[in-house]
């Protein structure tokens, strides 16, 4: 940790299609190489497959799955006397969101299908459903939070 002061948090701009600055959150998390605009091409497709799917507003969808693949509780390493113990933490919200988009990424990217719009639009859909890889993820840190409880006091 730096003895400095902390950084500043950016100001991220919403998208200005959907104006959502969590559309702006997965497009920066997609980023290949830094081309945003390809980014951009693949989340707006995406989105237009969720709602000819179910039919009803996409970033209803994309907020649902988001809020299904927040994990509460995660596992930190905390070196205590020559041991290393997972130390069950609380997630704050901006750290919550960004667990999930990038779960949803990676996951959504091992997906079998055509094109990697494809592939987004079903892993959103399956997270917000409550189904999926991302879901089994989250439960999977919620799991093993719970196995290291006995650690909580360890917390800092």
């Amino acid at each position: 940790m730096s003895r400095r002061s902390t950084a500043k948090k950016r100001l991220i701009l919403p998208d200005p299609i959907y104006n959502s600055r969590l559309v702006t959150l997965l497009i920066n998390h997609m980023l290949k190489d830094g081309k945003k605009s390809i980014a951009r091409s693949f989340i707006y497709e995406a989105l237009k497959i969720i709602e000819e799917k179910k039919g009803s507003d996409p970033l209803e969808v994309l907020e649902q799955a988001v809020r299904n693949s927040t994990p509460l509780i995660e596992v930190k390493a905390r070196r205590i006397g020559g041991s290393t113990y997972q130390v069950p933490m609380e997630v704050r919200v901006d750290r919550g969101i960004t667990l999930a988009l990038r779960v949803v990424n990676s996951f959504s990217l091992q997906r079998l299908g055509k094109t990697i719009a494809v592939k987004l639009a079903n892993e959103l859909i399956d997270a917000a459903n409550e189904t999926g890889n991302t879901i089994k993820k989250r439960e999977e840190m919620h799991r093993m939070a719970e196995a290291n409880k006995a650690f909580v006091h360890y917390r800092y």
